[in-house]
């Protein structure tokens, strides 16, 4: 899959109402938000073990998977039921929590 097709695939879950699913080397299973996403860089907010608070990073589109996360579905009363969720695999370890 091209920078260019995940891209279109990730912008679609641009929404601070949905979350995603993120594996990572060392971690997986994380919930996230997509904030942001270019042909190069998704910009990701990563739920941590503190309630309000987020992990803010970048990843290089070239070290990220795109697939789709059949475990989970989001559900809002106001929008259809999605019975799957965006998956991104990040091909290196998650980096340390500033």
């Amino acid at each position: 899959m091209t920078s260019e097709e995940k891209a279109q695939k990730i912008t679609q879950w641009i929404d601070p109402e949905e979350r995603v699913t993120v594996h990572f080397l060392d971690a997986r299973d994380l919930n996230a938000e997509v904030t942001g996403c270019t042909e190069q860089l998704v910009d990701l907010a990563i739920e941590t073990h503190v309630p309000f608070m987020q992990q803010r990073i970048s990843i290089p589109l070239s070290r990220t998977e795109v697939s789709e996360d059949l475990a989970h579905y989001t559900r809002d009363p106001e929008r259809p039921l999605k019975r799957q969720r965006l998956m991104l695999v990040v091909n290196e370890k998650r980096p340390a929590i500033i």
